[in-house]
């Protein structure tokens, strides 16, 4: 019988010119240019440069941000681009790089977060102006209206030599740092970087964070849009929730949907309510189709909500328990397993199936945090904390070339793809590079499954607005 699996015969030399590895990583880096990106954080780091024929520190965190997308995990992997002048043009050695994270102290790293906000102005106008504007967040089959940002923490282990490390409540040991995520378009609006032992549901976090996310949308639609903030119960604070009231009085239209948790006194009332099933609805999956064995009930006007913002509602959701679900006693007694709510939402504004979707959409952050740890924050390079706090916002950085590429440059399940995808299918694309009519040309190989959305998407581009100078 003829073999049908073998592979042809290859000779492996490391000879081969003009031949460029991920040619399509380019893409992010025109991207940043194009934003005004590059020159934003230009600006801000102008005063590290140390002579004038040196790398600009401005290019060379914006290189750094690139190569993090890229998927790169340190900062030795700048050797990607920098083996590649034709392709990414001059590359700053993994010295400099380093110099440059070091300068960035805390005055400039404010600084550099003014730049990827004017950067994102700029992009959010040419969305529009392109006919792709930044899309509604959708749950239970219905757009959200406004802007939604999530917030969430999560645990990055690091070596304990890693100053501001600390231990874990998972008996580990690293960083804990606050997340703010925009769920229209999965830009990465804010972190905080903390010690692995900070409080989860520390207020003043959270302030801090949902402070530097609002500052990061455009002042057009921070005031002229509906903003909705989502969070697990480590938020559900007095003080957290009495600043984002505050918020509305400073022309903000801001509301919260915030995971509450099951107290004592609730319990009771979730016991009485076990044998009222008059009081329960069906609840909705993601697609608003029924969901089997779940069922939601508002009971506001059974707890005390003292303290909290004037109208606050509370919503609670149970339902039957999966195989291998993690249950408190309380939930094996009763048979349910129970999750609450808090919102202020005002009664009429959508019906209470709808207000429990919208807040379990919130777990699409952990995927966003996922991804993100492969793009640049699930890994610290130094031992200095200003330099990974420095780190964390290329990260964030990043997270943001690729979620404006998605939004800006591509269609279909590639504008939706997470960035495993996109490396695989774009970024990480080989082809060739020739001259010829004194221009560079960049042929991406013929056979490649996804060379249309790639030369579609350099098209895109070029035909970008720029802005004005």
């Amino acid at each position: 019988m003829q073999s049908t699996w073998s592979r042809p015969k290859l000779m492996v030399s490391t000879d081969g010119a003009g031949v460029a590895a991920h040619a399509g990583t380019r893409l992010l880096a025109d991207l940043a240019d194009v934003t005004g990106l590059t020159r934003s954080v230009s600006d801000v780091l102008a005063g590290l440069r140390r002579r004038e024929v040196g790398h600009d520190p401005g290019r060379v965190a914006v290189d750094l941000a690139v190569m993090l997308a890229d998927g790169g995990e340190a900062i030795s992997d700048l050797v990607v681009l920098r083996d590649q002048p034709g392709v990414f043009g001059p590359v700053a050695s993994t010295p400099t790089a380093w110099r440059v994270l070091a300068g960035i102290d805390t005055d400039r790293l404010a600084a550099l977060r003014q730049a990827r906000a004017a950067a994102r102005e700029v992009m959010w106008a040419q969305a529009a102006e392109t006919g792709r504007p930044v899309p509604a967040a959708r749950a239970g089959g219905r757009d959200i209206p406004g802007l939604v940002i999530d917030l969430d923490a999560s645990l990055v282990i690091c070596h304990s030599e890693k100053e501001n490390t600390g231990p874990t409540f998972k008996h580990s040991y690293g960083y804990h740092p606050l997340f703010g995520f925009l769920d229209n378009t999965g830009e990465a609006l804010a972190a905080l970087l903390r010690a692995g032992n900070a409080g989860s549901n520390t207020a003043a976090d959270h302030i801090t964070v949902l402070d530097a996310c609002l500052a990061q949308i455009p002042e057009p639609q921070r005031y002229g849009t509906p903003v909705l903030v989502r969070a697990d119960t480590a938020g559900c604070t007095k003080e957290f929730l009495a600043h984002i009231r505050s918020l509305r009085e400073h022309g903000v239209d801001i509301r919260f949907s915030i995971g509450a948790a099951i107290t004592t006194p609730l319990r009771q009332r979730l016991a009485w309510l076990v044998d009222q099933p008059q009081l329960w609805l069906p609840a909705l999956d993601t697609d608003a189709d029924l969901r089997e064995h779940a069922e939601i009930c508002e009971i506001t006007g059974l707890v005390d909500l003292t303290g909290y913002p004037a109208g606050t509602r509370m919503i609670v959701r149970r339902e039957r328990p999966h195989p291998g679900a993690q249950l408190s006693l309380f939930d094996e007694v009763t048979g349910w397993r129970h999750q609450v709510f808090i919102t202020d939402t005002p009664h009429g504004d959508a019906p209470i199936q709808h207000l429990e979707v919208r807040h379990r959409a919130h777990a699409r952050v952990e995927d966003r945090i996922r991804c993100g740890k492969n793009t640049g924050f699930g890994r610290f390079p130094s031992r200095i904390f200003a330099i990974n706090a420095a780190w964390l916002e290329l990260a964030l950085t990043a997270i943001d070339l690729l979620a404006w590429t998605q939004l800006l440059l591509l269609d279909g399940d590639l504008a939706r793809a997470e960035p495993k995808k996109l490396r695989y299918r774009l970024l990480h694309v080989p082809a060739r590079l020739t001259r010829g009519g004194r221009r560079l040309r960049l042929r991406i190989a013929a056979t490649w499954p996804w060379r249309h959305h790639l030369a579609t998407a350099f098209a895109r581009l070029t035909a970008l607005p720029q802005p004005a100078t």
